[in-house]
């Protein structure tokens, strides 16, 4: 028999309830990109899920408004016989950010995305990765670089995948992309962030946006990216893998707020050999001890 509302647990309506897109806290900076405002500072991916119904049923579990496709995969209107994705996930609710994965070179990258504004009547922000090895799907740091110069003098607003190297961030940033887009660990791994302090580095130089692309395989470590900093975290396998993907949608969207929350108090002081209780020392019973 289907329990009541008066019986659920906490934990069963919490799972039945998309996540919604939390107001900025009043000391917290805007999220944007491309000179718009979003509230949800978790991007997620349309890649691997079942169905179309289970990509919806994910996406609007996870509160997140920036949808990335990748166009060489998802059907934006390319195939007019076949179901598009913008059905289920319509982009006067959504912006949905084209992608470029399964790009080698910087030609069909930018060819792909060039495609995707006639396809997306004009959009101008999308997501570039140009990959330099098919096992492993690191990024093509060079090849990026020079896909996002001819982009960017297109008029698009380029999101850019890129290795967790500093000086290459610093580079995107300065040719002028709208968001920096450091992986945490190769696409898929779900091995989580493997080198937090390149992402500091990152992070501490950075004028637009770092959000957190690829690697990211459970709620903690969303939590892990924005307590370092991170503006924002995409993640799509995480999802699309997991056991519950509407589940592990809004674990994600609560991991990205608390982590928020978290960096934005600030974090007590690791110490090293030094214990320090609590409760005062003064007045203890039997005095203070050594």
């Amino acid at each position: 028999m289907k329990p009541t509302a008066a019986q659920k647990t906490i934990a069963e309506t919490v799972a039945e309830t998309p996540a919604q897109p939390p107001s900025q806290p009043s000391s917290d900076s805007p999220f944007v990109i491309a000179g718009r405002e979003y509230r949800s500072r978790l991007l997620v991916g349309t890649g691997k899920y079942r169905d179309m119904e289970e990509t919806r049923a994910a996406v609007e579990a996870s509160g997140a408004e920036i949808v990335t496709a990748a166009v060489r995969r998802v059907n934006l209107g390319q195939d007019k016989n076949a179901p598009s994705l913008l059905s289920v996930l319509p982009p006067s609710r959504y912006t949905i950010l084209p992608n470029t994965a399964g790009c080698f070179d910087a030609a069909s990258a930018v060819r792909t995305l060039k495609l995707a504004r006639e396809l997306l009547d004009g959009a101008s922000l999308v997501k570039l990765e140009v990959l330099g090895d098919a096992k492993t799907l690191f990024p093509d740091v060079v090849a990026t670089l020079s896909a996002a110069r001819e982009l960017i003098a297109d008029g698009f607003s380029v999101m850019a995948y890129t290795s967790d190297d500093p000086i290459v961030a610093r580079e995107l940033e300065n040719i002028g992309c709208a968001a920096v887009m450091p992986l945490a660990s190769l696409i898929g791994s779900g091995m989580g962030i493997l080198n937090e302090y390149n992402l500091r580095i990152i992070i501490e130089n950075a004028r637009a946006p770092v959000i957190v692309d690829a690697g990211v395989g459970t709620a903690s470590d969303a939590a892990v990216a924005m307590e370092l900093g991170c503006d924002g975290v995409l993640c799509n396998t995480a999802l699309a893998e997991a056991r519950e993907p509407a589940r592990m949608a809004r674990a994600m969207a609560m991991a990205v707020c608390a982590g928020r929350e978290a960096y934005l108090a600030g974090r007590m002081p690791r110490r090293e050999y030094r214990a320090d209780p609590s409760s005062p020392k003064e007045g203890a019973l039997g005095g203070a001890g050594r």
